[in-house]
């Protein structure tokens, strides 16, 4: 299989897994590994773009929906830490929630972007050093 191809559907699992559709990239990226481990640059690279694009869309459909006050303590909670929590997008269940919930308080666009992005490149960073580790 092309290595482009490879990328590709990494790319796809990646960007659904980021929003409230199914998708695994996890176990993508480390199956992606797995078989070319040579690919790890890019696979990194890949995976940490799209699954950061999926949350800037989740981020968009947020700032989309009316503003509405949220449950007083997820309030409280963005109010307290700002575009910071979005550090956590990565973290499964409520990591997908989290973008929504910024834009929906309409949070700033640009610091939103630059957490999310770097907490998703720590996870997948994370996740390949993993995978490599037990291959060797």
């Amino acid at each position: 299989m092309s290595d482009w191809l490879l990328l590709t559907g990494l790319a796809a699992s990646a960007f659904l897994s980021a929003t409230l559709l199914p998708g695994n990239s996890e176990l993508a990226l480390s199956a992606l590994l797995v078989k070319q481990p040579q690919l790890l640059w890019s696979a990194l690279l890949v995976a940490t773009l799209a699954n950061t694009l999926g949350s800037i869309t989740s981020l968009w459909l947020g700032y989309c929906v009316p503003p509405k006050p949220l449950p007083e303590r997820a309030e409280r909670w963005f109010k307290r830490f700002g575009p910071a929590a979005l550090w956590l997008s990565w973290a499964p269940f409520v990591g997908d929630a989290l973008p929504v919930g910024a834009g929906w308080l309409r949070l700033p666009f640009w610091p939103c972007v630059a957490w999310i992005l770097f907490g998703k490149a720590f996870r997948y960073a994370l996740l390949a050093w993993t995978t490599l580790a037990f291959i060797r």
